[in-house]
C-alpha cells in the first residue's frame, strides 16, 4: 500500500515577505500564525498557502478554527501570557496525483457527506497499487472545495484507519446558539405560607395559616429585571457566520402598579415598594401594586385562606364560608358571607347576603346591602345600615333597617321602615309601619335613664333648704321682738351718734347713758346672735337653691330627649319604658344574648302605650306630664 510521503522538517522561515501569507511563520518546531493578525487576514493567508498546492502537515484543526473564527477552546499561552498559535507541524507540497484521490462531497441540510472507498495509485512499474488517504490532505482538499468550518477530524481519522467503505458525515454546520430573553425574577424575601399557624404555647391552629398575606415594607425590592443575553453566532460550512436572533427585551415599568416604582441601581433594575402595605397582583395585566388593603378573589375557606387575622384593610370577592373568621380593620366582601367578620376599627361593607354568620365592629359602621338572616350585627360605636333583616340581633349607636322581621334591635337611635314581630329598644325611635308577625309580639321600648338618685338628692336638698328657711324666719321674729323694746330702740338711736361725735353728752347725761347701756347689754348680745344666725341661714338657703338648680340641670341632661314615632300601627303594638343606668356604660354595647334577653324578657316594664291601629307619637315631656 502506498502511504503518504513523509517530509523532513524545514528550517524556520516566513512564508512570504509580502502578501496575505506573510502572517504565517514556519519554524523548526512547527508552523505558527501571528497572533496579532488573526481572523480574516489569516483566512487569506491559509488560502494562499493551499492555492499554491501545499497543505499543512500535522494540522491542529481546533487551533486553526479558533484563530480563524474565534470558536473553540482558548488558545494556549506562553510564559509571558501571549497567545501561541501553532497551527501545524509543517507546510508540504500537495501533489496532483495525491489530490486526485479525493472525491467530491455531498452537502445537504448543513452537513457534508463523503463516500469512503478504496483508492489506488500507480507504482513504479505503472501498475495500480492500493493507497491510503491522509487526514491533513483531506482537510486541505475540503478547504479548496469550500468546506472550512465544522470538519469532523475524529470521524475522518477513524474512517481512514478502518478502510471501510461507506458514506459518513465529515463536516457539520454550527447553528447559532439562541440568546436569553429579558425576564423578571422575584427577589422579595417574603413568601406566602399556608402552613398552620403556631400559637404562643407551641400548639398549631389548624384553622389559620402562618402567613397568608405577607406585608411589604417601604423600599423593599419585589422584582428584578434580568437583562437579555445575546446568543453566540454559528458558522456555515464555508465559515460564514450565522447571526443568532436578537433576544426579546421587556419594560419593567409595565409591571409597576400603584405603590410601586422602577429603581435603577448598581445592582440592576428593580421594582420596589413605595409604601408599607400588602402585595396585590392583577391577573389580567400582571401589574403589581402595594396597597393599604388586601384584595383577594379566592374566597375565605379552610382550603384557600383559613381564618384571617390581618393588620390592615381587606377586600374579598369570593364567599366567606361557614365558621371562617375575617379579622382586620376595614373589611369589604362582595360575595355572600356565611362566616364571621370582625373589625377592630373601620367600615364593614357586605355587598351581598349575610346568612348564619355575624358582623362585629369595635369602632365603625356596618352596612349589609343584601339580606341578613339568622345573624348577629353589632357595632360598639357606629352606625348599622341594613336593607332586610330576618331573625337577627342588631345593635349600634344608630341602626337603620328598611325591613326587619323577628329581630331584636337595640341602639341609641333606631329607624325602621317596616318592623314585623320585632323587639326594638332605643332613646329615639322612628318606625314607618309596625305590627306583630305570627306568634311574635311587636314590642317597642323607650330607653329612659334611671334618675332616682337625682330625685332623692333633690328631695333632700329641698328639705334642707326648707329647714334653713324656717331658721331664718325664727331669727327674723326674734329680731323684731327685741326691736320693739323702748329702751333698746332708744339706745340704738343714741349710740351711733355718740360714737360718730354727732352728739356730745353733758356731765349730768353721761351717767344716765351708762345706766341705759348696762340695762340693754343682754338684749344687744341676743340681737347680735340672731343677726349672725340669720345671715348663716340665708347663705345656706341660697347655696341650697343653687345646688338644687344644678341637680335639676343634671337630671334633665341625664334624661335626655326620648321619643317614639310610629307612622302606622298594623296590629297589636306595645310601647314600654325601659330604665337603664347610663353610668354603667353603653346601653347597646352588650353581648348578643343579653340584647335579646333584655328586649324579650322586659315585659314587666312600665307600659306607655298599647294599641293596634292609627299612629303613635310620644316624647319624654308627655311621659313627665302623665
Amino acid at each position: 500500500m502506498i502511504e503518504p510521503a513523509a517530509h523532513p522538517p524545514a528550517p524556520a522561515s516566513r512564508i512570504a515577505g509580502t502578501g496575505p501569507e506573510h502572517c504565517i511563520v514556519k519554524r523548526a518546531d512547527g508552523v505558527y500564525a501571528d497572533p496579532q493578525v488573526l481572523g480574516s487576514t489569516l483566512v487569506a493567508a491559509v488560502d494562499s498557502v493551499l492555492l499554491a498546492n501545499n497543505y499543512f502537515a500535522g494540522l491542529d484543526y481546533p487551533v486553526l478554527i479558533k484563530a480563524l473564527y474565534g470558536h473553540g477552546p482558548e488558545l494556549p499561552r506562553d510564559a509571558r501570557g501571549q497567545a501561541l498559535v501553532r497551527i501545524a507541524d509543517d507546510i508540504v507540497p500537495f501533489s496532483p496525483a495525491r489530490r486526485a484521490l479525493y472525491r467530491a462531497v455531498k452537502i445537504a441540510d448543513g452537513e457534508a457527506g463523503y463516500y469512503f472507498e478504496p483508492v489506488f495509485l500507480p507504482d513504479a512499474d505503472g501498475a495500480e497499487a492500493p493507497a491510503r488517504l491522509d487526514v491533513d490532505e483531506f482537510i486541505a482538499d475540503m478547504w479548496m472545495k469550500g468546506i472550512r468550518f465544522g470538519i469532523d477530524v475524529a470521524a475522518i481519522t477513524e474512517a481512514i484507519a478502518t478502510g471501510a467503505a461507506g458514506r459518513i458525515a465529515v463536516a457539520r454546520r454550527l447553528d447559532p446558539r439562541p440568546g436569553v430573553d429579558a425576564r423578571v425574577v422575584e427577589v422579595s424575601s417574603l413568601h406566602r405560607s399556608d402552613a398552620p399557624r403556631q400559637l404562643a404555647n407551641g400548639k398549631l391552629d389548624l384553622m389559620s395559616f402562618q402567613n397568608r398575606f405577607p406585608q411589604i415594607r417601604l423600599g423593599e425590592r419585589l422584582l428584578q429585571k434580568l437583562p437579555r443575553e445575546a446568543g453566540e453566532p454559528g458558522f456555515d460550512l464555508s465559515g460564514i457566520p450565522l447571526a443568532p436572533e436578537i433576544p426579546a427585551d421587556l419594560d419593567l415599568g409595565g409591571y409597576a402598579g400603584p405603590g410601586t416604582r422602577v429603581e435603577q441601581t448598581a445592582d440592576g433594575e428593580f421594582l420596589v415598594a413605595q409604601q408599607d402595605g400588602f402585595l396585590n397582583v392583577d391577573a389580567k395585566s400582571s401589574r403589581i401594586a402595594v396597597d393599604d388593603k388586601i384584595v383577594s378573589h379566592d374566597g375565605v375557606s379552610a382550603k384557600t385562606t383559613g381564618n384571617l387575622n390581618l393588620s390592615g384593610d381587606y377586600e374579598e370577592f369570593g364567599e366567606v364560608q361557614e365558621q371562617r373568621i375575617i379579622e382586620g380593620e376595614g373589611i369589604t366582601v362582595h360575595a355572600d358571607v356565611f362566616g364571621h367578620v370582625v373589625s377592630r376599627g373601620g367600615a364593614i361593607l357586605l355587598n351581598r347576603n349575610l346568612v348564619g354568620g355575624s358582623a362585629r365592629n369595635a369602632a365603625g359602621s356596618i352596612t349589609v346591602q343584601g339580606v341578613a338572616s339568622q345573624s348577629v350585627v353589632q357595632t360598639a360605636n357606629g352606625e348599622v345600615r341594613m336593607t332586610r333583616a330576618e331573625n337577627c340581633i342588631i345593635s349600634g349607636t344608630r341602626v337603620v333597617v328598611e325591613h326587619a322581621i323577628n329581630c331584636e334591635i337595640l341602639a341609641e337611635e333606631v329607624e325602621v321602615g317596616i318592623a314585623e314581630g320585632c323587639a326594638i329598644g332605643g332613646r329615639k325611635l322612628g318606625i314607618g309601619r309596625a305590627g306583630p308577625r305570627r306568634q311574635n309580639e311587636m314590642l317597642v321600648f323607650v330607653l329612659r335613664p334611671d334618675c332616682s338618685r337625682y330625685t332623692e338628692a333633690m328631695a333632700q336638698v329641698r328639705e334642707r333648704v326648707g329647714q334653713f328657711g324656717e331658721l331664718a324666719g325664727r331669727c327674723r321674729a326674734g329680731i323684731e321682738a327685741l326691736g320693739a323694746r323702748p329702751d333698746l330702740r332708744k339706745y340704738l338711736q343714741l349710740a351711733p351718734r355718740i360714737r360718730k361725735g354727732e352728739l356730745v353728752l353733758s356731765a349730768e347725761q353721761q351717767p344716765q347713758f351708762d345706766r341705759l347701756s348696762q340695762a340693754v347689754l343682754p338684749a344687744l348680745r341676743e340681737l347680735g346672735r340672731l343677726n349672725h344666725e340669720l345671715k348663716a341661714a340665708e347663705t345656706e338657703q341660697q347655696g341650697g337653691m343653687a345646688f338644687l338648680a344644678q341637680l335639676e340641670a343634671q337630671r334633665s341632661a341625664r334624661a335626655g330627649a326620648a321619643s317614639v314615632a310610629i307612622e302606622q300601627l298594623d296590629g297589636d303594638v306595645q310601647v314600654r319604658a325601659l330604665a337603664y343606668e347610663p353610668d354603667a356604660g353603653s346601653v347597646h354595647d352588650l353581648p348578643a344574648r343579653e340584647v335579646k334577653a333584655r328586649l324579650r324578657e322586659s315585659v314587666g316594664a312600665e307600659l306607655l302605650f298599647a294599641g293596634s291601629s292609627g299612629e303613635l307619637r310620644w316624647d319624654h315631656t308627655i311621659g313627665a306630664a302623665a
